[in-house]
């Protein structure tokens, strides 16, 4: 059964299928598309960064950014083009964050670890060496 969305993009109301985008948007991303491929055809182009693709095309840098992240640009045969890395700003040709921010982000998480680990063995010797009371009958004999 079909599922009525809102499109991603625009906000207009149409039938969910493959695409999280409406039709009327998704023949504009196309023709970006087409015009992105065509202006990098050019042999003088082919080593163009992303901003020489938006000078030239007037086309928006998210395009570009999103038909590399999805593989639709490849990057063997253009190698300038990059996007920015989520923590730094650092050129990337895949992922979310450079090599730089992916060692900062794993020493983070090892020391938080850690921290977690001391609290945990803290609070099991608390629990372990926790002081325990007995109440005496001193009326009743064994």
């Amino acid at each position: 059964m079909a599922e009525l969305a809102n499109c991603s993009r625009c906000g207009e109301v149409f039938v969910k299928g493959l695409r999280d985008i409406c039709q009327d948007c998704y023949k504009k991303e196309e023709e970006v598309f087409q015009t992105v491929k065509s202006f990098l055809r050019d042999p003088k182009n082919r080593n163009a960064t992303v901003l020489d693709i938006v000078e030239g095309t007037g086309v928006e840098d998210w395009y570009i950014t999103k038909f590399i992240k999805e593989r639709r640009l490849l990057l063997s045969k253009f190698p300038n083009l990059s996007y920015p890395c989520e923590g730094c700003g650092e050129g990337i040709t895949s992922g979310k964050l450079c090599t730089g921010c992916q060692e900062d982000l794993k020493k983070e998480l090892k020391i938080q670890e850690q921290v977690e680990n001391r609290l945990e063995e803290r609070r099991k010797k608390e629990e372990h060496s926790s002081n325990t009371y007995y109440i005496l009958d001193k009326y009743k004999r064994l």
